[in-house]
Protein backbone atom coordinates (compact mmCIF):
# COMPACT_ATOMS: atom_id res chain seq x y z
CA UNK A 1 0.00 0.00 0.00
CA UNK A 2 0.94 3.28 -0.63
CA UNK A 3 2.45 6.04 1.63
CA UNK A 4 -0.05 8.95 2.02
CA UNK A 5 1.74 12.25 0.58
CA UNK A 6 1.69 15.70 2.80
CA UNK A 7 1.14 18.29 1.13
CA UNK A 8 2.62 21.52 3.15
CA UNK A 9 2.54 24.82 0.47
CA UNK A 10 0.13 27.22 1.39
CA UNK A 11 -2.83 28.04 -0.49
CA UNK A 12 -3.88 28.25 -3.02
CA UNK A 13 -1.16 26.32 -4.10
CA UNK A 14 -2.05 23.73 -1.52
CA UNK A 15 -5.37 23.15 -3.38
CA UNK A 16 -3.49 22.96 -6.73
CA UNK A 17 -0.69 20.52 -5.71
CA UNK A 18 -3.55 17.99 -3.33
CA UNK A 19 -5.45 17.80 -6.81
CA UNK A 20 -2.63 16.78 -8.39
CA UNK A 21 -1.13 14.36 -6.15
CA UNK A 22 -4.95 12.87 -6.07
CA UNK A 23 -4.82 12.97 -9.67
CA UNK A 24 -1.68 10.53 -9.95
CA UNK A 25 -3.75 8.11 -7.83
CA UNK A 26 -1.66 9.12 -4.61
CA UNK A 27 -3.62 10.00 -1.18
CA UNK A 28 -3.17 13.84 0.04
CA UNK A 29 -3.00 14.74 3.31
CA UNK A 30 -3.70 18.59 3.60
CA UNK A 31 -1.37 20.57 6.02
CA UNK A 32 -0.39 23.88 5.22
CA UNK A 33 2.44 25.21 7.22
CA UNK A 34 2.56 29.42 6.43
CA UNK A 35 -0.47 31.61 5.15
CA UNK A 36 0.50 33.45 2.63
CA UNK A 37 -0.96 37.45 2.95
CA UNK A 38 -0.41 40.77 0.65
CA UNK A 39 2.00 43.65 1.70
CA UNK A 40 1.06 47.26 0.79
CA UNK A 41 3.69 48.60 -1.01
CA UNK A 42 4.20 51.25 -3.67
CA UNK A 43 5.56 50.97 -6.98
CA UNK A 44 9.12 53.24 -7.86
CA UNK A 45 9.43 54.92 -11.01
CA UNK A 46 9.78 52.04 -13.26
CA UNK A 47 12.27 54.13 -15.71
CA UNK A 48 14.83 53.22 -13.14
CA UNK A 49 14.82 49.71 -14.06
CA UNK A 50 15.21 47.33 -17.00
CA UNK A 51 14.28 44.11 -16.20
CA UNK A 52 11.76 42.38 -13.35
CA UNK A 53 12.49 39.28 -11.12
CA UNK A 54 9.79 37.37 -10.03
CA UNK A 55 10.75 34.37 -7.59
CA UNK A 56 7.15 33.38 -6.43
CA UNK A 57 4.16 33.19 -8.28
CA UNK A 58 2.86 34.67 -4.98
CA UNK A 59 4.30 38.06 -6.08
CA UNK A 60 1.69 38.42 -9.16
CA UNK A 61 -0.82 36.97 -7.71
CA UNK A 62 -0.57 39.47 -4.49
CA UNK A 63 1.20 42.50 -5.63
CA UNK A 64 -2.00 43.91 -6.87
CA UNK A 65 -2.81 47.13 -8.90
CA UNK A 66 1.25 48.34 -8.10
CA UNK A 67 2.29 45.84 -10.57
CA UNK A 68 0.65 47.40 -13.69
CA UNK A 69 3.14 50.31 -13.57
CA UNK A 70 5.59 47.82 -14.34
CA UNK A 71 4.15 45.73 -16.80
CA UNK A 72 6.39 46.65 -19.23
CA UNK A 73 9.47 45.46 -18.13
CA UNK A 74 10.52 41.77 -18.92
CA UNK A 75 9.90 39.28 -16.44
CA UNK A 76 12.70 37.21 -15.39
CA UNK A 77 10.96 34.29 -13.73
CA UNK A 78 12.03 31.38 -11.02
CA UNK A 79 10.43 28.22 -11.98
CA UNK A 80 7.40 27.50 -14.16
CA UNK A 81 4.66 28.26 -11.88
CA UNK A 82 6.25 31.74 -11.29
CA UNK A 83 6.34 32.62 -14.88
CA UNK A 84 2.72 31.22 -15.79
CA UNK A 85 1.05 33.67 -12.91
CA UNK A 86 3.29 36.50 -14.26
CA UNK A 87 1.45 35.77 -17.74
CA UNK A 88 -1.84 35.44 -16.24
CA UNK A 89 -1.52 39.08 -14.95
CA UNK A 90 -0.48 40.72 -18.06
CA UNK A 91 3.83 40.38 -17.94
CA UNK A 92 6.10 39.33 -20.40
CA UNK A 93 7.96 36.55 -19.34
CA UNK A 94 11.69 36.81 -20.71
CA UNK A 95 13.36 33.45 -19.26
CA UNK A 96 12.18 30.87 -16.64
CA UNK A 97 14.95 29.83 -14.15
CA UNK A 98 14.90 27.29 -11.60
CA UNK A 99 16.98 27.13 -8.12
CA UNK A 100 16.44 29.33 -5.54
CA UNK A 101 16.90 32.58 -7.94
CA UNK A 102 20.80 32.74 -8.41
CA UNK A 103 20.51 31.67 -12.06
CA UNK A 104 17.93 34.27 -13.25
CA UNK A 105 20.62 36.66 -11.66
CA UNK A 106 23.18 35.21 -13.59
CA UNK A 107 21.16 35.13 -17.08
CA UNK A 108 19.89 38.69 -15.97
CA UNK A 109 23.86 39.89 -16.55
CA UNK A 110 25.00 37.47 -19.28
CA UNK A 111 21.95 39.14 -21.30
CA UNK A 112 23.24 43.05 -20.59
CA UNK A 113 20.14 43.46 -17.99
CA UNK A 114 21.83 46.28 -15.12
CA UNK A 115 19.21 47.47 -13.19
CA UNK A 116 16.59 44.70 -12.00
CA UNK A 117 14.22 45.18 -9.60
CA UNK A 118 12.78 42.13 -7.32
CA UNK A 119 9.51 42.01 -5.88
CA UNK A 120 9.54 39.02 -3.14
CA UNK A 121 8.20 37.54 -0.21
CA UNK A 122 9.46 39.26 3.10
CA UNK A 123 11.87 36.21 3.44
CA UNK A 124 14.29 35.62 0.09
CA UNK A 125 17.67 34.70 -0.58
CA UNK A 126 18.06 36.62 -3.22
CA UNK A 127 18.76 40.66 -2.45
CA UNK A 128 19.31 43.82 -3.50
CA UNK A 129 23.12 44.24 -5.19
CA UNK A 130 24.98 43.83 -8.59
CA UNK A 131 22.35 43.46 -10.94
CA UNK A 132 19.38 43.60 -8.54
CA UNK A 133 19.25 47.52 -8.24
CA UNK A 134 16.13 46.98 -5.44
CA UNK A 135 13.98 44.66 -3.98
CA UNK A 136 10.88 45.20 -2.77
CA UNK A 137 8.27 43.43 -0.38
CA UNK A 138 4.80 42.43 -1.60
CA UNK A 139 3.68 39.60 0.79
CA UNK A 140 4.62 37.55 3.76
CA UNK A 141 4.26 33.91 4.79
CA UNK A 142 3.60 32.94 8.36
CA UNK A 143 3.75 29.89 9.97
CA UNK A 144 0.45 28.38 11.17
CA UNK A 145 -0.60 27.18 14.28
CA UNK A 146 0.02 22.71 14.33
CA UNK A 147 -1.00 21.06 17.17
CA UNK A 148 1.43 18.70 18.09
CA UNK A 149 -0.53 15.66 17.59
CA UNK A 150 -1.08 16.53 13.62
CA UNK A 151 2.38 16.67 13.15
CA UNK A 152 2.73 13.00 14.83
CA UNK A 153 -0.28 11.84 12.12
CA UNK A 154 2.25 12.82 9.21
CA UNK A 155 4.09 9.39 10.50
CA UNK A 156 4.74 7.15 7.78
CA UNK A 157 4.41 9.72 4.84
CA UNK A 158 5.86 11.29 2.31
CA UNK A 159 6.02 14.93 2.56
CA UNK A 160 6.06 17.59 -0.22
CA UNK A 161 8.89 20.63 0.11
CA UNK A 162 8.52 23.55 -2.33
CA UNK A 163 10.48 25.80 -0.50
CA UNK A 164 13.79 26.10 2.25
CA UNK A 165 11.57 27.69 4.90
CA UNK A 166 9.02 24.96 4.55
CA UNK A 167 11.98 22.76 4.92
CA UNK A 168 13.71 24.43 7.68
CA UNK A 169 9.80 24.85 9.68
CA UNK A 170 9.26 21.01 8.87
CA UNK A 171 12.49 19.95 10.29
CA UNK A 172 11.63 22.01 13.09
CA UNK A 173 8.21 20.65 14.40
CA UNK A 174 8.66 16.78 12.88
CA UNK A 175 9.60 15.51 16.89
CA UNK A 176 8.85 12.09 16.85
CA UNK A 177 7.13 11.81 13.04
CA UNK A 178 10.95 12.41 11.64
CA UNK A 179 12.43 9.18 11.82
CA UNK A 180 9.46 7.62 9.49
CA UNK A 181 8.76 10.59 6.73
CA UNK A 182 10.22 10.67 3.62
CA UNK A 183 10.67 14.07 1.90
CA UNK A 184 10.23 15.21 -1.60
CA UNK A 185 11.82 18.31 -2.42
CA UNK A 186 11.46 20.69 -5.28
CA UNK A 187 15.07 21.15 -5.60
CA UNK A 188 18.54 19.76 -4.22
CA UNK A 189 18.62 23.68 -1.93
CA UNK A 190 15.01 22.52 -0.57
CA UNK A 191 16.26 19.20 0.18
CA UNK A 192 19.65 20.21 2.18
CA UNK A 193 17.80 22.52 4.11
CA UNK A 194 15.98 20.10 5.58
CA UNK A 195 18.66 18.44 7.53
CA UNK A 196 19.15 14.78 8.67
CA UNK A 197 17.54 11.72 10.27
CA UNK A 198 14.88 11.45 7.55
CA UNK A 199 13.44 7.96 6.32
CA UNK A 200 14.08 9.33 2.84
CA UNK A 201 15.40 12.54 0.83
CA UNK A 202 14.93 13.32 -2.42
CA UNK A 203 15.21 16.43 -4.48
CA UNK A 204 13.28 16.66 -7.62
CA UNK A 205 14.67 16.75 -11.08
CA UNK A 206 12.95 20.18 -12.12
CA UNK A 207 11.72 22.94 -10.01
CA UNK A 208 7.34 22.14 -10.87
CA UNK A 209 4.80 19.88 -9.57
CA UNK A 210 4.69 17.47 -12.03
CA UNK A 211 8.13 16.17 -11.29
CA UNK A 212 7.75 16.91 -7.69
CA UNK A 213 4.89 14.65 -7.73
CA UNK A 214 6.56 12.12 -9.69
CA UNK A 215 8.81 11.56 -7.22
CA UNK A 216 7.09 11.61 -4.14
CA UNK A 217 5.23 8.60 -6.43
CA UNK A 218 8.54 6.90 -6.33
CA UNK A 219 8.97 7.05 -2.74
CA UNK A 220 5.12 6.17 -1.28
CA UNK A 221 6.05 2.32 -2.88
Amino acid sequence: MSRPVAVLRPEPGNAATTARVEAAGLTAIRLPLFAVRAIDWTAPDPARFDALILTSANAPRLAGPALDALAHLPVFAVGPATAAAARAHGLTVAATGGGDGTEIVVALTARGFRRALLLAGRERRVQAGGVVAEAITVYASDPLPIAAEVVTALAGSVALLHSTRAAKHLAEIAGAARPSLRLAAISEAVATAAGTGWAAVAASPAPDDAALIALARRLAD
